[in-house]
C-alpha cells in the first residue's frame, strides 16, 4: 500500500481530533456529577422527605440547578491554550436527543390565512375572496401551499385581479394593476417575514424560559418551525408559551418617578421573605421545618436568587435593582442574570398592590454592554388596559443605515386609520418617550419631537445592521396578528429517557462484544486486527458526530450499532478474497496485496448504494429518522476508512514483523468454499415461493390492512406509568367509558387503543379524539379525560398537575406525541417519495455502474419484493406479537434501510458475476452466475451472520421504543440475503437470455 506515512499521519490527526471533541463530554459530565453531589448534601426534613418525597427531590434538583448557573460562565477546563467555561464545554459535548433525555419536541405552523386575511383588510367580505380562503384551506390539509392555493381558488371563482384587494395607503408593493402572480409573491415575502418574525420571536422567549440547548429551527419550503426543548419540566407551560400569538404595541411612557414605590416594595418583599427562611435558607441547605411547603412560592424566589439574595435579605429588591434617581420613562437597571428574580418578585400580587394602577413595568429587549437590562415604566390610560396603538396599525418598515453600517435606524409608514391614532399620539406626548413593545419587551423609546403627522416616522435606538433588520421585520409582522398553532409534539419524561439511555448503552456494548468476538473466532489473528480497527471507528464515529453537533438520538444509537454490523461487512470481503489468493497458492504478502485489490470494486459499489438510502432518509425523513440516517452514512464513511486503511496498515505491520498471518481456523479455513449448486437451475423454485408470499401480503393488505400509526393516521399517543400492575384491558375500559362521556364524542373518535409498554405498569394509548383540532385547548382537554379516566387505578390520590408532569410525580405521563391532520398528511406523501426515490437512484447505480438494464431490473424488483413481504409480515402479525407493529415513521426508515442493506448484498454478487464472466468469457453465462455466487456465499452468511447478531442483541435489549424498528431490519436481512442469491440474480439472468445478451458489459 502506498502513502503509508500519510495514512498513519492522518489516522493521528483523526484520533487526536476526535479525543479533543470528546473531552468536552466528559468536562461537562464531571461538573453534573459534583453539582448532583452537592445538591444531595442539603439536609431536608425527615418527616417532609417521607410525606413529599417528590417535593423534597424537586427542591434537590433546583439547587443542582442553582450550582451549575453559577459555574455556567466559569472556566472548568483548561486546555493551556485556552480555558473553557461551563456553558463552552456544554455546547460542545454529544447532543442527546430527547427520547434520550427527555424534554419536548413541537412543530409550531404559521397561519397563513391570518397573513391573507390581515392583508386584504375588508376584502374577506367580497364573496369570491371568502370561497378561495375556504378552498384554500380545505387544500392545504393535503399538503399544498395555502397562498398558492388561495390564487388558483381565486382564479377559478372571479375573473378580477387579486392586487386591489391589498394595494393601499402605505403599501407600496402593490399597485391596483398589478398581476396574481406579483400578488402571489408579494404574499410569499409576507409570509415568509412573518414566519422569520416568529422564529426571532420564538428564539427570545425561550432564552428568557432558561432552557439549557434549545433548537429552534424554520423548515426550509414551509411555513413552519421545529422547537426542541431538553429537560422542560413543564410541557403545558412551554405550549402556552410557544403558541401566544406576538403583540406589537406602542406605549406612552410613565412620567412621574416610582422609585418611592419600588422602595415600599423592597420593604415589605423583606417581611415577607423572612418568612421563607422557614422553607430554604439558602441554596446550601433546607430548613429542617417540616411546614415549609406553605411558603413554597417565596422560597422558589429565595432559591433561585442565590447568595447575593439571602446576603441582602433586608433589600432583597434594590439589591438587585438601581433605581434610576430621574424617574420617568426608566424605572432602573439590572444585571441580566437577575430579571428573572426580580420580574418574580414584582408578580407578586402584593407588590402589584403597591405600585399606581395606571403603571407598567417592562424590561428591555436586550442587554446593554454591561450586561444590564433596563426597567421601563408605561402608561395605562385605557380603561380596559390595552395600549393605544398595536401592530396593526403598521403597513410597511425598512432598515436604514449608513455605508458603513453606522447609525441603523427603522422607517416605517402607518395605514391610514394608524396615521390618524399616530399623530393623536405623538401630539399627546410631544417631549416625551413612545415606547415600541413586542411581547411585552421594549425594543425601543425614542423621545417624540413633534406631531407626527403623515404615516411616516423613524425609530432609533443604538441598533446593529441585524438588530435595525429584525425589529423592521417584526413591525412589519406586528401588522399581521400572526398566530401559531402546534401541528405535532412529543413530550418524553426524565425517567423514561434515562430508561432509554441505559437499554441503548446494554444494547451498545453486547452487540459491539458479540461482533468483536465472532470476528476473532471466524478470522483469528486478522479477525482480532480487525476488531482493533473497528474500535478506531466508532472512535471516530463518535467523534465526527460531536464535532458536526449531531443529535443523538435512540435510532441514532441503533444506527451505530447496526454500522459496526454492516462493517465488517468490508472486512469480511477482504478476508475471502485473500483466502482465496492462498488457496490458490501465494505467499502471504501477495495474497493481502491482490486480496485488497480484488475487493475494492465490491466494497465501494456495495457502500455506496447503502448510501444513497441515507440520503434518501435524509432528504425526505425528520427528527429521529434523520437521526438513524446520518449516523448511518457517517458510520459507512468511517467504516470504509477502517476497514480499507486502518486494517491495511495493521495487516502489513504484523506480516512484515512476522512474516506470516492466518486468516482461518481448521472449522473456517474451506467454510462454504467453492460451492457447487445449482441456483439458477432452482429459480422456478423460488418465483413460487415469491409469489405464494406475495400472495399471502397482499390477501393480508386487503383485509387486516396495515396498523398505521399516529404519524400518518394523526392523534395523539401517550405512555403513562401506574404505581401498580394493571392490565390493557382495565385501561381501555375506563378511558373508552370516560370519553363516550365527552361532549361531541361518537364512535369514530372516541374509541382508544391500548398497549402494554414494557413493564406491566406501564401503558400505551393511543386516541384519534378531536385528533384534526390543533388548539391546545383539546390537548388539555384530552390530557384531562384520560386522568379522570385512569386516576381510580393508582393506590395514590393522582392530581392531575402530577399526572402531566413526571418532575412532579415519578408516575403518569411519561411521554406524550401529538401529530395534527396535517403534518400526518405530510409525512404520507413523504414515505412514499422517499421510498420511490430509493428505488430510482438504486435502479439507476446499478443500470450505469454494470451498463445492462437487465442487472437494474432484477436488483429493484427484488427490492420491491423485499420491501412488500416485510409489509405484509407487518400486516400479517400485528396484535399477534407481544410488541408494537405500527407503520409509522420508524417503520419506512426500516425499509429504506433494508433495502440499502439488501441492494449491499446483491451489488457484491453481481460484483463477482462481472468479474467471472470478464475471467472465462467462453464459459455458459449459467455456469459463471453458479460459480459467483457460490464464491461469495461465504462472505453473504458471514455478513448476514453478524448483522443479525447486532440486530438480535438490539432486539432483545434495545427497550420498547426501538423493538417493532428493529424487528423490521431483522426479517429484511433474512429476506434480502435470500432474495439476492434466489431472487435478483435469476431475474436478470432471465432477462438476459430473453434479449439473447448473454455476457454482461464490462
Amino acid at each position: 500500500m502506498q502513502a503509508k506515512g500519510a495514512i498513519k499521519l492522518l489516522a493521528v490527526l483523526l484520533g487526536l481530533a476526535c479525543i479533543y471533541q470528546l473531552s468536552f463530554t466528559f468536562k461537562t459530565r464531571s461538573v453534573e456529577k459534583a453539582a448532583r453531589e452537592y445538591a444531595e448534601n442539603c439536609q431536608v426534613d425527615e418527616e417532609l422527605q417521607k410525606n413529599n418525597p417528590y417535593y423534597a427531590d424537586s427542591l434537590r434538583t433546583r439547587v443542582e440547578q442553582a450550582y451549575l448557573d453559577s459555574v455556567k460562565n466559569q472556566p472548568v477546563y483548561n486546555l493551556l491554550v485556552r480555558k473553557y467555561t461551563y456553558e463552552e464545554c456544554k455546547e460542545r459535548e454529544i447532543n442527546l436527543g430527547l427520547d434520550l433525555r427527555g424534554g419536548m419536541n413541537v412543530m409550531l405552523e404559521v397561519n397563513v390565512e391570518d397573513v391573507v386575511t390581515t392583508l386584504a383588510g375588508d376584502g374577506v367580505k367580497d364573496p369570491a375572496f371568502a370561497k378561495a380562503l375556504e378552498a384554500a384551506r380545505v387544500q392545504s390539509d393535503k399538503s399544498s401551499d395555502y397562498i398558492d392555493a388561495f390564487v388558483k381558488a381565486y382564479e377559478r371563482e372571479s375573473s378580477s385581479a387579486l392586487a386591489p384587494f391589498f394595494a393601499g395607503s402605505g403599501n407600496d408593493e402593490i399597485s391596483v394593476t398589478d398581476s396574481n402572480n406579483k400578488v402571489r409573491e408579494y404574499l410569499h415575502k409576507q409570509a415568509d417575514a412573518a414566519v422569520e418574525a416568529a422564529l426571532k420571536v420564538l428564539n427570545k422567549r425561550i432564552d428568557n424560559f432558561g432552557v439549557t440547548q434549545p433548537r429552534i429551527q424554520a423548515l426550509s419550503n414551509s411555513y413552519r418551525i421545529l422547537v426542541e426543548l431538553p429537560g422542560v419540566k413543564d410541557p403545558e407551560r412551554v405550549r402556552k408559551l410557544l403558541e401566544a400569538t406576538a403583540s406589537l404595541e406602542f406605549w406612552p411612557t410613565y412620567k412621574e418617578n416610582v422609585a418611592s414605590y419600588l422602595m415600599q416594595a423592597d420593604a415589605v418583599l423583606s417581611e415577607q421573605l423572612s418568612l421563607a427562611e422557614a422553607s430554604v435558607e439558602s441554596v446550601d441547605e433546607v430548613s429542617e421545618n417540616a411546614d415549609a411547603a406553605e411558603n413554597v412560592e417565596v422560597a422558589e424566589v429565595v432559591e433561585t436568587t442565590g447568595e447575593s439574595a439571602v446576603q441582602n435579605e433586608n433589600h432583597p429588591l434594590l439589591s438587585l435593582l438601581q433605581l434610576n434617581p430621574q424617574g420617568g420613562v426608566v424605572a432602573g437597571w439590572a444585571d441580566a442574570s437577575n430579571v428573572e428574580v426580580i420580574s418574580k418578585y414584582l408578580s407578586e400580587d402584593f407588590v402589584k398592590d403597591l405600585l399606581p394602577s395606571d403603571v407598567k413595568l417592562l424590561w428591555s429587549h436586550k442587554a446593554d454592554d454591561n450586561n444590564r437590562m433596563t426597567l421601563y415604566a408605561v402608561q395605562i390610560n385605557n380603561r380596559d388596559g390595552k395600549a393605544p396603538l398595536d401592530g396593526t396599525a403598521i403597513a410597511n418598515a425598512r432598515a436604514v443605515y449608513g455605508e458603513r453600517g453606522s447609525d441603523a435606524k427603522v422607517t416605517m409608514s402607518m395605514t391610514g386609520t394608524g396615521t390618524t391614532e399616530w399623530s393623536a399620539l405623538t401630539e399627546q406626548n410631544v417631549g416625551n418617550c413612545v415606547a415600541i413593545v413586542l411581547d411585552d419587551y421594549v425594543y425601543s423609546a425614542p423621545v417624540v419631537r413633534q406631531r407626527i403627522d403623515g404615516g411616516n416616522s423613524e425609530i432609533s435606538g443604538d441598533f446593529t445592521i441585524q438588530e435595525a433588520q429584525d425589529l423592521a421585520n417584526v413591525l412589519v409582522s406586528g401588522k399581521v396578528p400572526v398566530s401559531l398553532r402546534t401541528i405535532q409534539s412529543e413530550v418524553v419524561g426524565p425517567s423514561l429517557g434515562q430508561k432509554s439511555i441505559n437499554a441503548g448503552l446494554i444494547s451498545f456494548v453486547i452487540a459491539f462484544a458479540l461482533v468483536l468476538l465472532y470476528m476473532g473466532i471466524f478470522y483469528r489473528s486478522a479477525g482480532w486486527l480487525s476488531d482493533i480497527a473497528l474500535i478506531f471507528n466508532v472512535f471516530l464515529l463518535m467523534g465526527i458526530l460531536v464535532s458536526i453537533h449531531a443529535v443523538l438520538t435512540l435510532p441514532g444509537i441503533a444506527g451505530i450499532v447496526l454500522t459496526m454490523g454492516m462493517a465488517v461487512d468490508a472486512n469480511v470481503i477482504i478476508f475471502e478474497r485473500i483466502k482465496e489468493e492462498l488457496r490458490g497458492g501465494k505467499g502471504i504478502v501477495l495474497a493481502v496485496k491482490d486480496g485488497f485489490s480484488n475487493a475494492y470494486s465490491a466494497i465501494i459499489d456495495g457502500q455506496l448504494t447503502t448510501i444513497i438510502t441515507g440520503i434518501v432518509l435524509v432528504a425526505f425523513g425528520k427528527g429521529p429518522v434523520q437521526g438513524f440516517a446520518t449516523t448511518l452514512i457517517i458510520g459507512i464513511v468511517t467504516s470504509l476508512f477502517c476497514s480499507i486503511f486502518i486494517t491495511r496498515l495493521l495487516i502489513d505491520w504484523v506480516v512484515s514483523k512476522r512474516g506470516k498471518l492466518s486468516f482461518s481456523r481448521k472449522f473456517s479455513e474451506n467454510f462454504l468454499a467453492n460451492v457447487k449448486f445449482d441456483f439458477i437451475g432452482k429459480r422456478k423454485i423460488s418465483y413460487i415461493l415469491a409469489c405464494i408470499l406475495l400472495v399471502v401480503t397482499g390477501v393480508s393488505l386487503g383485509v387486516r390492512r396495515l396498523n398505521m400509526g399516529v404519524d400518518f393516521t394523526g392523534g395523539r399517543v401517550y405512555v403513562v406509568r401506574f404505581d401498580n400492575n394493571v392490565s390493557p384491558e382495565q385501561v381501555r375500559s375506563a378511558i373508552n367509558e370516560q370519553f363516550a362521556q365527552a361532549e361531541g364524542a361518537d364512535a369514530s373518535n372516541v374509541s382508544c387503543e391500548v398497549k402494554q409498554y414494557g413493564s406491566e405498569n406501564q401503558m400505551r394509548i393511543f386516541t384519534q379524539y378531536k385528533y384534526d383540532d390543533d388548539s391546545e385547548k383539546v390537548s388539555s382537554e384530552t390530557d384531562s379525560l384520560i386522568h379522570l379516566a385512569v386516576k381510580g387505578l393508582y393506590n395514590k390520590d393522582m392530581q392531575l398537575d402530577a399526572f402531566r408532569n413526571t418532575q412532579l410525580d415519578q408516575d403518569g405521563i411519561v411521554s406524550s406525541n401529538k401529530i395534527g391532520k396535517a403534518i400526518a398528511s405530510d409525512m404520507i406523501v413523504n414515505a412514499c417519495m422517499a421510498v420511490l426515490f430509493a428505488f430510482i437512484a438504486i435502479g439507476l447505480y446499478i443500470a450505469l455502474r454494470f451498463r445492462k438494464w437487465q442487472w437494474a431490473l432484477g436488483a429493484t424488483l427484488s427490492l420491491i419484493q423485499n420491501a412488500v413481504i416485510v409489509i405484509g409480515v407487518f400486516s400479517l402479525f400485528y396484535g399477534l406479537l407481544p410488541f408494537s407493529l405500527e407503520i409509522d415513521q420508524a417503520f419506512i426508515a426500516a425499509i429504506l434501510t433494508i433495502i440499502g442493506y439488501s441492494i449491499n448484498d446483491t451489488v457484491v454478487i453481481f460484483d463477482r458475476i462481472r468479474e467471472f464472466i470478464g475471467l472465462y468469457p467462453k464459459r455458459d453465462m449459467r455456469d459463471n452466475i453458479n460459480n459467483a455466487i457460490g464464491s461469495t456465499l461465504s462472505r453473504t452468511i458471514n455478513t448476514s451472520c453478524t448483522t443479525l447478531v447486532v440486530l438480535l442483541s438490539i432486539f432483545f435489549f434495545g427497550g420498547e421504543t426501538i423493538r417493532g424498528f428493529i424487528f423490521a431490519l431483522t426479517l429484511g436481512v433474512v429476506i434480502g440475503t435470500y432474495s439476492s442469491i434466489f431472487i435478483a440474480t435469476p431475474i436478470a439472468f432471465d432477462m438476459m437470455k430473453k434479449n439473447k445478451e448473454p455476457k454482461a458489459g464490462k
